[in-house]
């Protein structure tokens, strides 16, 4: 494969092998990056190019690393991509997503064991009878880091699509029909939530054999609100951030001991 950059780093995301570690945390947002860099020992800036920006550190001695992803499935996938190229194999996606089932709440953390694959990058990983899932493992860290930090979270299914709008004024748009059709069946299967990159990134990662999880931070429910049960609109991703932290230290861990 043709590596269009003009020296030894990754075309899109301006990084080179060995300047990231196996672990990384995937926000969509490049603001975040800094804010989740943190919370690692001595992070040092890598890289910012296009939507991708990059910082590695440690954690408990070990490489670990963030790099953007921009919004939607398609930057996600050249960034899962040149980040294997780069070593590495672990990625926790870190995000926001709006809440679906009525028992998920703003302000807190979902944990997607799957993504209906309602997206297009997925597609063309994969056929369409492919489930998008998560490494158990990844998941089960999450899991269990969320409960460590006492933070109220849920594990299950999450849409993604590809139009934001889509989701927040359907009957306005040409395929309303569709729209609201498949969300109303996404409600009945008991879908925790609402976003746009878990799909591709399972996908992506079942392709390249390599580990893939995610939290979401929910910042509202418009089903909630639809029913008139409160519904407070929270922006701060510390939550999620920080469950995504304690689950790599807990990977670090498991993996030690498995070496």
């Amino acid at each position: 494969m043709i590596n269009y950059s003009e020296d030894k780093t990754m075309y899109h995301i301006g990084v080179a092998p060995g300047q990231v570690g196996r672990y990384v945390i995937l926000p969509g947002d490049p603001k975040r990056c800094e804010k989740i860099a943190k919370y690692f020992d001595d992070p040092v800036f890598v890289a910012d190019h296009r939507e991708y920006v990059t910082y590695t550190g440690t954690l408990d001695g070990v490489l670990v690393s963030v790099t953007s992803t921009g919004i939607g499935g398609p930057s996600a996938s050249i960034a899962v991509e040149e980040l294997h190229m780069c070593g590495a194999d672990t990625f926790i996606r870190v995000g926001t997503a709006g809440g679906m089932d009525l028992d998920v709440q703003s302000g807190d953390v979902v944990i997607a064991s799957g993504a209906v694959r309602m997206e297009g990058t997925s597609k063309e990983y994969a056929p369409i009878e492919w489930p998008a899932v998560s490494d158990f493992e990844v998941e089960m860290a999450l899991y269990q880091a969320a409960g460590n930090l006492g933070l109220r979270h849920h594990v299950g299914v999450v849409e993604c699509k590809d139009a934001f709008y889509g989701q927040h004024k359907p009957e306005d748009l040409p395929v309303s029909y569709e729209l609201l059709n498949k969300w109303q069946a996404w409600l009945k299967l008991g879908c925790k939530a609402s976003e746009m990159e878990s799909a591709a990134l399972f996908t992506v990662a079942s392709y390249l054999h390599v580990r893939a999880g995610a939290v979401l931070f929910i910042m509202s429910n418009q089903e909630r609100a639809k029913k008139g049960l409160s519904n407070e609109i929270e922006h701060d991703t510390d939550k999620a951030i920080r469950t995504a932290i304690e689950a790599i230290r807990i990977l670090i861990k498991r993996d030690q001991q498995k070496a």
